[in-house]
């Protein structure tokens, strides 16, 4: 890692292995230029992760940079290319039509990672748009990297926000413009894969896919079969992730091929949202009228997602058809047993279950339906059952019950609860107190619930007040701490406030 200077007094240090290594599959370009950039959010904690002079950022240098309006050195700015299937419909050619990869940079752990602009105007890839950002859209996808990056769940984050000093045009609208600038362990998604395998270009797939495990995977290089293990790696990943996502009630909203990143991050936060009462259904995203995104379909959808995965790198796991077809297969008719066990993981952990039990997954499932017609808030739910594991003699229940429009289904379910935690406690070292304090680090008392992130959103965008966002932003980065101060950010929405919510991609 290199050192500030006065010809790079932020720090970078960029070695920019894809620009590299793989020409061809990106097209060389620059940022368009901004009339006044002024930086509104600045990642100080992340910059100094990754190296960078985080004092030297923090001001004009960094609104020049994050804007595009001045490249910093050693950047080699690139739009990618890929594909995608898009609500099961497939685009041939997508890539970058409204972002920039600027380089990579390796971090203090020692771990690469991706510097990009989104945002930043028109690229080769665009298709007619004009490749900029409002910046509502921008400070949701920093607000949303944030929240989820401290409950755990692997994310791209942003770095910075900036806004240009210019409008956008939106469906006869003209909010402001801004540029993000996101940082992620890679960008590469299943639809960079689809891309040169639809066109049968063979060798580019295998330079891709090599790409990948050297920079993903080291350890498969020598496996007797890499691109098989590539394929169970990306697999083993989602099926962590999308578990992580459905135990906090976080739903996407546009699981397309192209927005499935194969390091296993969670990436492009368009019509995002977090479920407030438990529905498998819910949905909130615009152009998702069909629910294919639901909240319950999310495992399906990542597995849908990977056999097209699967069919892509289908030249390299065989050079025979059937043989290659077979052990795809077999890959993605074992994603749901891996989404199953790594749900049960978390289940177990929001329930307090201490050790492992044969029933475990019929309680968790149990539970979760009884929350279903009865208006229960999902994140309440659990945080009120937190409060009961050291309560045996069923005291505390009044909490819990009165999420419920008729709790009756719980005069089973908690008895049976209480037993299974006894069980626990009676063979683990930690006892009831350990599973109290493994449910209040399991289930968060804050997330970006709707309401709060829209109030947030609109004092930034018609007042340029900021105080709301960063009050919500400063919540979010504790979400398993309560604070009686903060009390009014574990509420859920009225049903004023809930009637009617939409998101939108933001493009």
């Amino acid at each position: 890692m290199t050192s500030a200077s006065t010809d790079n007094p932020a720090g970078f240090a960029f070695d920019n292995r894809y620009a590299r290594d793989l020409e061809g599959f990106y097209a060389p370009w620059q940022a368009a230029q901004v009339p006044a950039p002024r930086l509104l959010q600045f990642n100080r904690e992340l910059a100094t992760e990754l190296g960078l002079d985080a004092d030297a950022l923090d001001g004009p240098l960094g609104a020049a940079i994050f804007s595009g309006n001045q490249a910093p050195p050693g950047a080699t700015p690139l739009a990618q290319a890929y594909a995608g299937h898009q609500f099961g419909g497939y685009s041939p050619q997508l890539g970058d039509g409204r972002a920039l990869l600027l380089g990579e940079l390796i971090d203090r752990h020692g771990q690469r990672r991706d510097i990009a602009l989104k945002g930043s105007g028109r690229t080769p890839f665009s298709r007619g748009g004009d490749g900029k950002a409002a910046l509502a859209p921008v400070l949701r996808e920093y607000l949303m990297g944030e929240a989820m990056h401290a409950l755990g769940i692997p994310t791209t984050r942003a770095l910075a926000a900036v806004a240009t000093g210019e409008v956008v045009q939106r469906d006869g609208r003209a909010p402001p413009g801004a540029v993000l600038t996101r940082v992620a362990a890679s960008h590469i998604r299943v639809g960079t894969f689809q891309f040169f395998a639809a066109r049968g270009e063979a060798a580019d797939l295998r330079r891709l896919a090599d790409h990948v495990i050297a920079r993903h995977d080291p350890a498969l290089q020598d496996h007797a079969n890499p691109y098989l293990a590539l394929l169970q790696a990306v697999a083993e990943r989602q099926a962590a992730l999308v578990a992580r996502w459905m135990a906090v009630g976080f739903i996407h909203g546009v699981m397309n091929t192209d927005n499935m990143a194969v390091s296993g991050e969670t990436i492009d936060y368009g019509p995002c949202a977090f479920m407030d009462h438990y529905d498998p259904a819910t949905v909130f995203s615009s152009i998702d009228r069909d629910g294919r995104y639901a909240y319950g379909n999310q495992p399906h959808i990542a597995r849908w997602n990977l056999a097209r995965l699967a069919e892509g790198l289908l030249p390299l796991l065989h050079s025979e058809a059937e043989p290659a077809v077979a052990l795809a297969t077999e890959v993605i008719d074992a994603f749901p047993a891996r989404y199953q066990h790594h749900h049960l993981a978390q289940m177990r952990r929001k329930l307090g279950l201490q050790g492992e039990q044969a029933d475990d997954a019929a309680l968790a499932s149990d539970f979760l339906a009884s929350m279903v017609g009865q208006a229960v808030d999902f994140t309440q739910a659990f945080r009120q059952l937190g409060e009961l594991a050291q309560d045996p003699s069923g005291g505390r229940d009044a909490g819990l019950r009165a999420l419920y429009l008729d709790a009756s289904a719980l005069d089973a379910w908690l008895p049976r609860w209480r037993a299974r935690l006894a069980l626990g406690a009676n063979s683990g070292v930690d006892g009831a107190a350990g599973s109290l304090v493994a449910m209040r680090q399991a289930n968060p008392v804050y997330i970006p619930r709707n309401h709060l992130v829209e109030a947030a959103l609109s004092a930034a965008v018609e007042r340029d007040d900021f105080a709301p966002f960063e009050t919500l932003l400063r919540v979010l980065r504790q979400p398993f701490q309560a604070d009686p101060a903060w009390a009014a950010f574990a509420e859920p929405a009225t049903a004023e406030q809930a009637a009617g919510y939409r998101t939108f991609c933001g493009t």
